[in-house]
């Protein structure tokens, strides 16, 4: 068996079929379910963010895992294999260790260093194990990538200025509009990247700051803590006649502003600029939007761009960083095969040196004790070579079909366990 990991992101696919593929927070814990129905796939995470969607899996059989994989992204975004195959990258073993570990150190984000993705793949890993879609392999994976991402923020300059993608978003409209200072905005969507977009404006000097979110709750104690104003969304239509920006990041699997809302409020607007920053994958703006006059539509693609200047300095911390992961990922491989190898390596050692033993027995009889000493030490040095090469074999194939194979054959032939 091996660890394998199967998905598109923001660079191999467009927004439209990412969107598609991604899966809501309601609906994680059924993707679980029916991943691990699957024949292949003894373990799975699921990772799903506005930047990509990845399968994680401790696969039974390589192919058999990638296939399985591919059918359910394509049942998710109803999509014909054929539609994005062509497009999903997949891993495996210490090539799945290493992507997981860039990706929760912000290295293989739209904005370099980023902040949430360690959040969002911390969050991923624990839905995971809550619905019993984890055990020891992906368990052990992604603790170690949780430390990895840490220890590449802490040893490297990558998460200075901007590390988010909701610092981003708030940034982007800033320049757009050439100051968020006396500007009245509304933010929809009181999650985890709304409450960021909402520190944010609050640093900003914003005049104002309404809250929409589904639940009313939530949008009332965000709008809270910054003085602002919390609206059901059904008065979104009206507040957005009055503010100057719209922020928008819900996890809505459909779209909230179609572009009839949108008809009315620039009607009423009076001929005011609209802008609309949608950064929610499913979109929650109508991307028809961008048609009208007067509304200027930014989403995930306008975002990534945005992100892409003024990384100088950032980028120079890749080197150091892959370097890191690099180091972890070696880490990483050493404690698998202490792991998996070593409970293996001293059962052999223990089987064998029963017999070892029985036979220096039966062999020494009559020999005095520096006789038996001297046949017994001749036995070990024996025992000692003829294990000394399939101990390195195993240790070296740790962790790989490979090492797998070996184990098995191993524990087949001298009828082992490995307690």
């Amino acid at each position: 068996m091996s660890v394998i990991v199967v998905g598109l992101n923001h660079r191999s696919v467009s927004l439209e079929v990412l969107e598609r593929m991604t899966v809501p927070q309601p609906r994680m814990a059924k993707a679980l379910h029916d991943l691990m129905g699957r024949d292949d796939l003894s373990e799975a995470v699921v990772l799903s963010t506005c930047n990509r969607t990845e399968i994680y899996a401790h696969a039974e059989r390589f192919h058999g895992a990638v296939g399985d994989v591919r059918d359910f992204l394509s049942e998710l975004g109803a999509l014909a294999p054929e539609e994005f195959a062509d497009h999903l990258y997949q891993f495996h073993d210490a090539g799945a260790v290493a992507h997981l570990f860039t990706v929760a150190a912000g290295v293989d984000s739209a904005v370099l260093g980023e902040t949430e993705i360690l959040r969002q793949v911390k969050g991923a890993w624990d839905l995971a194990s809550a619905e019993g879609a984890t055990g020891p392999v992906l368990n052990m994976l992604f603790r170690h990538a949780l430390e990895v991402g840490k220890r590449v923020r802490t040893e490297t300059a990558i998460s200075r200025h901007i590390t988010s993608l909701s610092q981003a978003a708030v940034a982007l409209a800033a320049e757009r509009l050439g100051s968020l200072a006396g500007r009245r905005v509304l933010v929809l969507g009181a999650g985890e990247t709304g409450e960021r977009m909402v520190a944010s404006l609050a640093q900003a000097g914003v005049a104002e700051v309404l809250v929409a979110n589904r639940t009313w709750e939530r949008a009332e104690a965000l709008a809270n803590r910054v003085g602002g104003r919390a609206l059901g969304l059904v008065h979104v239509p009206a507040a957005l006649v009055e503010v100057d920006l719209l922020l928008t990041s819900t996890g809505a699997s459909s779209v909230l502003v179609d572009h009839g809302d949108l008809e009315g409020v620039v009607a009423a607007r009076g001929g005011r600029p609209l802008l609309i920053v949608d950064v929610a994958v499913p979109r929650d703006v109508d991307p028809g939007a961008a048609d009208l006059a007067g509304v200027t539509l930014l989403d995930m693609d306008d975002l990534r761009a945005f992100a892409e200047r003024g990384l100088a300095e950032r980028r120079r911390e890749v080197t150091r960083a892959r370097d890191l992961i690099d180091d972890e990922v070696c880490r990483y491989r050493e404690a698998i095969t202490t792991r998996q190898v070593a409970p293996l390596v001293t059962a052999l050692r223990r089987r064998v040196d029963e017999v070892r033993a029985a036979e220096v027995d039966r062999l020494s009889r009559g020999l005095d004790p520096t006789q038996r000493e001297a046949v017994d030490a001749i036995a070990r040095n024996v025992v000692a070579k003829l294990l000394h090469e399939p101990t390195v074999r195993l240790k070296e194939s740790a962790g790989s079909p490979r090492g797998e194979r070996l184990s098995e054959a191993l524990r087949d032939l001298f009828g082992l366990t490995d307690d």
